[in-house]
């Protein structure tokens, strides 16, 4: 009789492990904890009185349609309507070149299985959002990290890493990066799409945060200077209107669209008829330039009582967005975050160890990542509070 313990998994889960923000997740359900680990919207932001108005009027107009199975490449209102929506980002697309999916995080795993061999290089910015990470090594990939400064990636670094890896991919977080909250430098982004077309790599632009600006001038995606198709634009509706609704859009040429559509057919034929509905009606109603509006009144006055409160911290390096949900703060020399972590969340307070983004993990251990979406003025001074005082007490048994 055979143990179920000697199943025979495929080999590229090898080394695999379980996400540090699935982790955090568990401890946001205990009474009274204050999560910075997220980065999870304001549950005052999710409208769900307008969108359920929103839902009855489009089952209503078309519902025999949208309770349907419908097609791989998309619901035709939604594709129209998201291609309007980014040219007003930049970027010309016609409703074709736009491809629903499942979140943003399936047109990544889309993307990465239409493109990644094992061994294939993909290069990232160091650090870059873990989750991605997590995607890539499934699919075996060689990570290259790229150095990055306040302006983001680095352009020599870049280019050096190009012509000695011939990597499939370059995967960027050009608009309030996470982890680290940094914008890509407007003079970078075109040169990333030229190099892009010089040397025959993909560049796959998540840039769901690219709305949440809160000061400062908006800059254009690098897809916007994107001329042959190298460049994929990720966009998502999660962290604008709601993440329970679960789309987002690739704005995706040929020949890699068929190849992600083959993809997604095998994964899970179409994406939700009824959100991109919805979505499609929210766009076309004008609904979301007054909404991120006012949430981006709202995120502004959190970001900045935390960094208030950073400013306080001993002896602490941090960023200081323009935008987006996250701070990344890199504490004194000696202080291990990941070590740190067990006893602020006894005190009540979680955040992410910062070395988790990065491709060789176990280094910067120093580092961790901020949210503040999701806390109240009143949890971010409590928790902030708390925190300062758990560094202290790390530096004191140094």
């Amino acid at each position: 009789m055979a143990s179920i313990e000697s199943i025979r998994f495929a080999e590229r889960f090898n080394g695999i492990t379980g996400s540090a923000i699935r982790e955090i997740l568990k401890y946001m359900t205990r009474p009274n904890m204050i999560s910075f680990g997220g980065g999870n919207p304001a549950a005052s932001t999710l409208e769900e009185d307008v969108i359920a108005d929103i839902a009855r009027d489009v089952l209503l107009a078309d519902g025999k349609r949208i309770l349907q199975y419908g097609a791989t490449d998309g619901y035709a209102p939604y594709k129209e309507a998201v291609a309007g929506w980014v040219k007003g980002l930049g970027i010309d697309c016609s409703a074709q070149d736009v491809l629903p999916v499942t979140g943003s995080t399936q047109g990544i795993d889309l993307l990465a299985k239409a493109l990644i061999n094992p061994g294939d290089v993909v290069l990232v910015e160091s650090p870059t959002f873990l989750g991605t990470l997590q995607a890539f090594k499934l699919y075996q990939a060689k990570l290259v990290p790229v150095a990055t400064d306040e302006g983001g990636i680095v352009l020599s670094d870049l280019e050096r890493l190009v012509r000695e890896h011939h990597p499939k991919m370059l995967y960027v977080i050009p608009t309030f990066q996470n982890p680290t909250g940094r914008t890509l430098a407007a003079d970078r982004r075109k040169p990333i799409a030229e190099m892009a077309e010089k040397y025959g790599f993909v560049v796959m632009e998540d840039d769901p945060y690219r709305d949440l600006r809160y000061a400062g001038e908006a800059l254009p995606s690098i897809k916007s200077y994107d001329k042959a198709g190298w460049v994929v634009h990720m966009a998502s509706f999660s962290k604008l209107i709601s993440p329970g609704l679960r789309i987002g859009a690739a704005i995706v040429q040929e020949p890699i669209r068929q190849k992600m559509i083959f993809g997604k057919q095998a994964n899970d034929v179409h994406s939700s008829n009824l959100t991109q509905a919805i979505v499609a009606a929210y766009l076309e109603r004008g609904l979301m330039g007054p909404h991120v509006e006012s949430i981006c009144k709202s995120y502004a006055l959190q970001m900045n009582r935390m960094l208030e409160h950073l400013a306080s911290f001993p002896d602490t390096r941090y960023t200081r967005p323009q935008g987006g949900l996250f701070i990344w703060a890199e504490l004194p020399e000696g202080i291990d975050t990941l070590a740190m972590m067990p006893k602020a969340i006894d005190r009540g307070v979680a955040y992410v160890p910062g070395t988790h983004f990065y491709c060789e993990e176990g280094t910067h251990r120093n580092t961790l990542r901020l949210n503040f979406s999701n806390s109240t003025l009143e949890k971010i001074d409590e928790g902030m509070d708390i925190l300062r005082s758990v560094v202290c007490e790390e530096l004191k048994q140094r």
